[in-house]
């Protein structure tokens, strides 16, 4: 099929993606801007945000991938104009939410005390257990912004979540430079040097004014405040807490398993030494700040094909769905190309630790060549989500993730003697599997569709 007949398909998805995209590149800067800061005040620091958020998200993406069931369930009744649907599920979903948050806050909880037990150099636990606090704290208001998000983007709506984001990263950044550094006039002490703890204070401040503000506007207009005149004690429903579960936990349970790939591998590399910690941390903010373009067109595929499924235009879905495959590939060349030619000076904006450059550098060539795999991985996953169709590729993330990836790791780092350069090459096998996986299960489902 002509190149030209995609076009107008590349412009609705694009519509879509971009603010995802602003969205997810307005954290991803956040998180480069914490390490930037947070290296420069020194690699202890560096190394316990690194091992700490390493925890945090294993725990924390299992809900926010919980959240992500909502969007297909919105979606499909959206373009029904099924309005009472979607308010009854904006309420289920908003107590789903509220209830998977305290759960994980606990898990949490109880993960803090045995930081001192994982292995880590003492100095890096030392500094890890205050900042991993803050960020449970600020777990709840931030998941049911999460809700609100995906709420919104199955209306199709993806620019909210975007303008909130931009306006809580600002404030989140001068935070961190405040926080981080402490600020002295004329030799007197304002506000102290707090390093990572800083770090995580700001963070705090910021998700605590997320979701206040996502209801505020919510609230604004008719067009979306609509949707909470359905709201009832009576609407709360244990069939409508079966669905949200059914579509988001195999979804949770496929992000958690891919963040306890990273996890794990963070925990690994660290018997290694703090130095390659560091370097592995440097290495997967840029990987993942460059993941976040596609993250926009995963989340815009998502919602394509669940309003496409929904009126049942099957040739259209397909169409959408192609159509991401081609951009993720056109913008993972060029955000490979960068990493791989700037590989010996994206380092330096992390750390002035000459041990740690060294190590980073030769990595960030292995970033730069999983941004394939990662970027197709993640367009397949959301062409599945976009139709329901959620249990199928827990397993083969599973299979990719737990079962070969986490022990190729191992041996290819301690056995063979690789080192961290190790752990990325299984990370490009193992995500290269879960593409092709999905992929695959995607034109099988679609063809037996439009038969």
């Amino acid at each position: 099929m002509s190149i030209r007949k995609y076009i107008p398909y590349y412009k609705r998805n694009l519509r879509i993606a971009f603010p995802v995209m602003l969205t997810q590149l307005g954290a991803a800067i956040v998180g480069l801007a914490d390490s930037i800061m947070v290296g420069h005040y020194s690699t202890v620091d560096l190394a316990a945000v690194s091992f700490a958020n390493g925890i945090f998200f294993t725990f924390m993406v299992f809900v926010m991938g919980a959240m992500m069931g909502i969007t297909p369930l919105v979606g499909h009744s959206f373009v029904r104009n099924e309005d009472e649907r979607v308010g009854v599920l904006l309420e289920n979903g908003l107590v789903f939410a509220f209830i998977l948050s305290v759960l994980t806050c606990v898990i949490l909880g109880a993960v803090v005390p045995f930081i001192d037990m994982m292995g880590q150099d003492e100095q890096v636990a030392a500094v890890a257990r205050p900042y991993l606090i803050t960020r449970i704290i600020g777990l709840f208001p931030f998941i049911v912004f999460c809700l609100f998000k995906q709420f919104f983007e199955g209306l199709g709506n993806t620019t909210v979540a975007m303008v909130i984001t931009i306006a809580m990263n600002i404030l989140n950044i001068v935070l961190n430079y405040l926080f981080i550094y402490g600020v002295s006039i004329s030799g007197e002490e304002y506000i102290p040097a707090m390093g990572a703890y800083g770090a995580g204070l700001a963070s705090l401040m910021a998700c605590l004014l997320m979701p206040i503000i996502f209801i505020v506007v919510t609230l604004s207009k008719e067009q979306w405040r609509k949707y909470f005149r359905y709201f009832s004690l009576s609407h709360l429903s244990k069939s409508y807490f079966s669905e949200l579960a059914r579509v988001g936990f195999p979804i949770g349970a496929q992000t958690t398993m891919e963040t306890v790939l990273f996890t794990l591998s963070f925990i690994m590399v660290g018997w290694i030494s703090k130095e390659a910690l560091a370097a592995h941390h440097i290495a997967n903010q840029v990987a993942d700040f460059a993941f976040m373009l596609s993250l926009g067109v995963g989340s815009a595929t998502t919602i394509r094909v669940a309003h496409q499924y929904g009126v049942r235009d099957y040739k259209a879905m397909r169409m959408a769905s192609r159509a991401s495959v081609h951009l993720v590939l056109v913008m993972n060349t060029v955000g490979a190309t960068l990493m791989i030619t700037l590989r010996n000076v994206l380092p330096y904006l992390f750390t002035d630790d000459m041990n740690v450059v060294e190590i980073a550098s030769p990595l960030l060539v292995y970033a730069g060549l999983f941004q394939f795999s990662d970027g197709l991985q993640c367009v397949g996953a959301g062409m599945l989500r976009g139709i329901a169709d959620v249990k199928r590729p827990m397993i083969y993330a599973f299979i990719a993730y737990v079962v070969i990836a986490l022990p190729l790791g191992y041996m290819l780092m301690f056995e063979a003697g690789i080192g961290v350069a190790g752990m990325w090459i299984s990370f490009i096998i193992a995500l290269s599997l879960a593409a092709v996986f999905f992929l695959s299960r995607f034109r099988k489902l679609a063809r037996g569709l439009q038969n």
